[in-house]
């Protein structure tokens, strides 16, 4: 019922969104049971009120391929959120262990740049799930009610071909990727014009100098060549950036939201950098003053910009703290090894010998379920970079071991270098969460 009405009401919306979407709301408030997504009712009825960013946002929207808007609307909101969520708590109950929202998985561990402090370096270049095994994966995950798959890496698009028959073969699915975006050429925009559910999210560092000096020269251009590309053809894209000690007053600058709304990003993904690998330099862990301004600065251009944002580390609160292990999303990567998180190197589970829900009971995604949250303080979320003992305690207790298989990071290593950071950030973190919470 909740998803029908839902399709009607975007159906409706699509006539004539500006004028239409005050109607939709009455009609949605006297069909619907009073206590029904009433916040999310409230919020919307007064951004079509105000008219402030996120009416222009909305807008943003509905100037994208009608068709892609409406695929992504209907995997996204009715596949996902209503009929999977319910699928996914139906699991959860059942069998005691997180089922996620997302789940993120590497076609290819290849890479056609190297990039300073790209963690995925260290698995090399000779790893790769075949179609079957990524197809094996998203089937299983729709029968746990998981409608929503990233493609991380390596560089995902070196895989372009197989990618494409994925969002044929799944197109009740909603695919993205983190990408540097350099092979995001006019013929791609065409595949990604027909298939209608995939969305990439290009990676970008700041402007042209510091992009470059971390990815290579020329890259910046190829980038902004790629975003031209795809607001031509009317395609939804985002932006991911790495903030580091280097780059965090650049991409946290009001120019750097313009630049990135003008070339049509519709969503920003903010990660900070983490120390993972046996070769990651501590030095661009951002200073507890760096983060505390960026966490700001996000926070105000969600007031203020006409463009969705998430920073990973510092939205804690607002998805009550680490959301891996299954909670909302893990990572399996190019080997198949079934990693809590992304940055999380460590597994005790493999995808090719075993099934994905054996994944979400595994000793170590169990033991992620039983901790979380790590910390009462959800600008604390990571069990890794501020919770080290945590992650310590998980990896020795479950027995998981190493996924790096050139170079393996002991987890005492990987600890003792985010023990300090935890200890210079926590009297700023405990200041800016009393101060929230007042």
């Amino acid at each position: 019922m909740k998803a029908f009405i839902l399709k009607q009401a975007l159906n409706y919306l699509e006539k004539d969104p500006e004028k239409n979407a005050p109607k939709l709301m009455e009609w949605i408030d006297n069909v619907c049971p009073e206590d029904w997504y009433k916040g999310q009712r409230e919020t919307m009825r007064n951004i079509l009120v105000e008219k402030g960013n996120w009416y222009d946002f909305i807008l943003r929207i509905y100037k994208l391929n009608p068709e892609v808007r409406k695929t992504f609307f209907e995997n996204f909101f009715i596949n996902s959120c209503l009929n999977g969520n319910t699928r996914r708590e139906v699991i959860r109950k059942q069998h005691d262990c997180n089922v996620p929202w997302a789940i993120l998985m590497d076609p290819t561990s290849a890479c056609n740049l190297q990039c300073i402090g790209c963690w995925t370096a260290e698995y090399g270049h000779q790893l790769s799930l075949d179609f079957d095994t990524l197809d094996s994966i998203i089937t299983q995950g729709k029968g746990l009610g998981t409608y929503v798959y990233l493609y991380t890496g390596g560089e995902p698009l070196v895989r372009k071909n197989d990618i494409i028959r994925l969002c044929e073969k799944h197109p009740d699915c909603e695919f993205f990727a983190f990408t540097n975006g350099t092979l995001i050429d006019e013929d791609f925009c065409k595949e990604m014009l027909r298939v209608r559910n995939f969305m990439p999210a290009i990676s970008l560092e700041g402007f042209e100098s510091a992009n470059d000096e971390r990815r290579g020269a020329g890259v910046y251009q190829k980038v902004v060549h790629a975003m031209e590309l795809l607001k031509e053809h009317k395609l939804p894209f985002g932006v991911s950036t790495c903030y580091t000690s280097k780059n965090v007053d650049v991409v946290s600058s009001e120019e750097f939201f313009d630049l990135i709304i003008e070339h049509g990003a519709l969503f920003a993904w903010f990660f900070h950098y983490m120390p993972v690998g046996n070769a990651a330099v501590t030095e661009l862990l951002p200073s507890p003053e760096q983060r505390k301004h960026l966490c700001e600065k996000i926070r105000h251009y969600r007031d203020t910009k006409p463009i969705f944002t998430l920073d990973f580390q510092n939205d804690g609160e607002y998805v009550g703290g680490c959301i891996a292990g299954g909670r909302e999303y893990f990572h399996i990567n190019a080997n198949g090894d079934a990693e809590p998180c992304a940055f999380i190197h460590y597994s005790n589970a493999n995808i090719k010998e075993t099934s994905l829900l054996n994944v979400l009971k595994s000793p170590l995604f169990m033991k992620y379920r039983k901790h979380q949250p790590f910390n009462e303080n959800l600008l604390m979320p990571c069990p890794m970079l501020e919770n080290p003992e945590c992650l310590k305690h998980m990896v020795y207790s479950s027995g998981a071991i190493s996924t790096d298989y050139q170079e393996p990071e002991d987890i005492d290593k990987l600890c003792k270098k985010c023990s300090e950071y935890s200890k210079h950030w926590k009297p700023t973190a405990d200041e800016m969460w009393a101060d929230s919470h007042l």
